[in-house]
């Protein structure tokens, strides 16, 4: 009896300590997904087409573009792009979900764990500008700022959102030395794609994982011939 009572406590343990692991990612994913909400409402709201606002000098600013939904300000195939692009996304974020779910169980490494929820919470943040935006604001002008909820309704319909993008990072710009091959003598601008928090989030957890992936995975292959109860007390 006292045998399976060991074994009792240990199973309720261990469960016990998996639902503290999905604590981790589901909080990185709300906190990305609000501070990306909030600052693209902010700028939709308060920004017209354009608009720029310095931050530190002029290597960082607020520059407020729209997008069809891919990442750093790129566009996908007019209207029908739009529409698969979207769905894509939709069915990247349910698979995503599942792969975090499956990443949580099995023990990987945290570190693979928060980067597989800040690309998921990306990808969410995206989608949801995608899904909604063309319905809840009026359309961005170079002369007039977006309405929230504007009594003749949104800009476009389902799926056919535009994505905010603001986050500018000119850390270079003048003319090239002509000694360069092709592009000697060229204006040039070093960073030059606008983007937003859930391109910064997909992009980190992405080269984090690219850059740690042996540590992640060998972690992996230890904690797989361990008892669960050790598996669970180093991913504690």
């Amino acid at each position: 009896m006292e045998k399976g009572e060991n074994l009792e406590d240990l199973n309720y343990l261990c469960k016990k300590l998996e639902k503290l692991k999905f604590k981790t990612p589901a909080i990185i994913i709300i906190a990305i997904l609000i501070v990306d909400q909030v600052s693209k409402i902010w700028i939709k709201t308060h920004l017209v087409t354009g608009q720029e606002i310095q931050v530190v000098g002029d290597w960082f600013r607020i520059h407020f573009i729209e997008n069809e939904g891919m990442a750093y300000g790129m566009s996908f195939g007019g209207k029908i792009g739009k529409v698969v692009l979207t769905l894509f996304r939709l069915v990247a974020v349910v698979f995503g979900f599942y792969l975090l779910k499956k990443l949580v169980r099995s023990h990987y490494h945290k570190g693979l764990i928060v980067c597989g929820a800040m690309i998921l919470a990306g990808a969410m943040g995206n989608l949801i500008d995608s899904l909604f935006y063309g319905l809840i604001f009026s359309n961005s002008t170079p002369y007039q700022v977006a309405q929230f909820l504007p009594s003749g309704g949104g800009y476009a319909g389902f799926l056919h959102g535009k994505v905010v993008d603001m986050l500018y990072f000119p850390l270079y710009q003048g003319f090239l030395p002509n000694w360069i091959p092709f592009k000697g003598g060229d204006y040039f601008i070093f960073f030059q794609p606008v983007f937003n928090i859930s391109d910064a989030s997909i992009s980190v957890g992405v080269i984090t994982i690219l850059l740690f992936q042996k540590r992640f995975f060998q972690h992996h292959e230890k904690a797989k011939k361990l008892h669960p109860g050790e598996k669970q007390a180093i991913n504690a």
